[in-house]
């Protein structure tokens, strides 16, 4: 069992549902709906993405990539002395240096996304119930995972149907 699916016809029925999950001590939990609803969001998921942190990574990656393949071949595999110019010239590395950096940092934005959303997938439990497919059109659900530590099978069914659900579904894994 993946955990229990509850069925709302409104926005404002499912965000309420959802303010009454977490206040009765429920963490790990989905909303699904036809439309982005932002409050949910706010409500839901609490926890900050590690993305940004990857993506400054990723960018002084780039950086000092960058810096390092020029210094390396301007510097210790072809130096050449043109006017008695020094061979490092910082100010010439920056601009392509500068280009790595938002190169590294779009692809780590790319790549980190698709890794930290758990893409691709084709398959979710929350497809097993039949009238899931209603959540792209005009319905919203709400489900709370059996990998929650207070989730209780008869307590959790009884809680979301007392949140004025108009149908609650056992989510199958």
């Amino acid at each position: 069992m993946y955990g229990v699916m509850a069925e709302f016809d409104s926005v404002q029925a499912i965000v309420d549902a959802s303010k009454q999950a977490v206040a009765a001590g429920y963490t790990v939990m989905e909303a699904y709906s036809p439309i982005p609803v932002e409050e949910l969001n706010d409500i839901i998921h609490k926890k900050r993405t590690k993305l940004s942190r990857f993506v400054l990574m990723g960018g002084l990656s780039g950086m000092a990539a960058g810096f390092s393949l020029q210094y390396w071949a301007s510097v210790i595999e072809y130096p050449m002395n043109i006017g008695g110019r020094p061979f490092a010239t910082w100010p010439a590395f920056v601009v392509p240096s500068y280009e790595l950096t938002i190169l590294f940092s779009a692809l780590t934005a790319a790549i980190g996304m698709f890794a930290l959303n758990g893409l691709p997938q084709p398959y979710h439990p929350v497809f097993n119930v039949e009238r899931f497919s209603m959540a792209s059109s005009d319905k919203f659900f709400l489900v709370i995972e059996t990998t929650d530590p207070r989730f209780d099978h008869g307590a959790t069914t009884r809680f979301l149907t007392e949140q004025g659900a108009k149908g609650v579904y056992d989510v199958a894994a």
